[in-house]
């Protein structure tokens, strides 16, 4: 949504069928997406292997996708502009680093973000709210449920901390605030348009 609301015309691909998905959508692997005809692409591999929300199930033995190589892989070959969107503690150069404070959200989810433009910010440092909303995993953290009367996010509160309205709660697990995205995708969509000087 938020590279929409940079200007761009938005197409997505995933593994599993996503009903909400507000734009046009395309059943299948990413990494087997034809990326000829587009100006930009963006990739969010599975963060399970690397997330603290993961790390029990990890340390129980269970073994998520490791797919962040291969993803680099694919978008450095395919020759556009790209922008890789992950949870700290990725394997990534981080170019970025977002939270939803940065954008006036009452919302804790910071990200990381691997660019191949020049993502140069002069932004804010995080100004977390009281008593703000922590989007990890499918629940509300330990730490952030003591702070709030020991009481989970409604998904009202969630899809506002958001500013997301069309997901459910699995989906919002998901998700990043449609902020970060329209702040890098308007960044790059500036350099795509931009007139070269010819001296």
């Amino acid at each position: 949504m938020g590279l929409h609301r940079a200007g761009f015309d938005v197409e997505g691909w995933d593994i599993k069928p996503q009903k909400n998905y507000p734009f046009k959508f395309n059943l299948g692997d990413a990494l087997e997406a034809d990326l000829s005809g587009f100006d930009f692409v963006w990739a969010s591999p599975p963060c399970q292997a690397y997330t603290q929300a993961a790390l029990s199930q990890r340390n129980r033995g269970k073994i998520y996708p490791d797919l962040m190589a291969v993803t680099r892989q694919k978008l450095i070959a395919s020759g556009l502009p790209f922008a890789i969107e992950n949870t700290p503690g990725a394997p990534m150069r981080v170019d970025v680093i977002l939270c939803g404070s940065m954008f006036g959200l009452r919302l804790i989810r910071h990200r990381w973000f691997e660019c191949s433009f020049p993502a140069f910010q002069l932004s804010p440092p995080c100004e977390h709210h009281e008593n703000p909303v922590v989007v990890t995993g499918h629940s509300t953290p330990t730490w952030s449920r003591k702070k709030n009367g020991n009481k989970c996010y409604k998904i009202a509160e969630v899809r506002e901390a958001m500013g997301i309205d069309w997901m459910n709660r699995d989906e919002l697990s998901q998700a990043i605030p449609p902020a970060y995205s329209e702040f890098l995708g308007r960044q790059v969509l500036k350099q795509l348009t931009a007139v070269p000087v010819i001296a």
